[in-house]
């Protein structure tokens, strides 16, 4: 049984947030499961490292795979690029049992979790100027179609 299904309140977290919370919810798994990691290896606890690394590697395949290139194929390039080198870090850090690999892929990380979460308070800053009627002309919407841009 997977963690989601025998948690409830995260089964219903997932099933209740938002695309752009959902993107946030990734990050913060592929974050807590690196660290996680790091934590295993430094305890010379190997088959915990390996189980997650490759959770959180997971995490990232799956981010890359869901791209949608037919929006923005250079922003999705270069998103694309970063997370292929997080992926090849975890790698490396499982392969090598690095905690520095490790470091270096939280890192990237957290700083593509923030910028999301920039992403996600302007998007919400945005809905909630529509629903009051106050649109600010010079914001153009962010979210079209259910996929989100970073253009506006």
């Amino acid at each position: 049984m997977s963690e989601t299904t025998e948690n409830p309140y995260l089964r219903d977290a997932v099933l209740t947030a938002t695309p752009e919370q959902l993107q946030l919810m990734l990050y913060d798994g592929a974050i807590r499961y690196a660290l996680q990691a790091r934590d295993a290896i430094v305890e010379k606890d190997f088959s915990t490292s390996y189980e997650k690394l490759t959770r959180a590697q997971n995490i990232i395949a799956e981010m890359q795979a869901a791209l949608n290139y037919e929006i923005n194929r250079e922003l999705c390039e270069r998103v694309a690029a970063v997370y292929n080198f997080i992926y090849r870090t975890l790698i490396n850090a499982n392969v090598n049992r690095r905690v520095e690999d490790i470091d270096d892929a939280v890192k990237v990380l957290r700083i593509e979790r923030e910028t999301w979460q920039i992403l996600v308070d302007k998007v919400n800053k945005t809905r909630q100027q529509e629903s009051c009627g106050d649109e600010d002309s010079t914001l153009e919407p962010l979210v079209a179609d259910g996929s989100l841009s970073v253009e506006g």
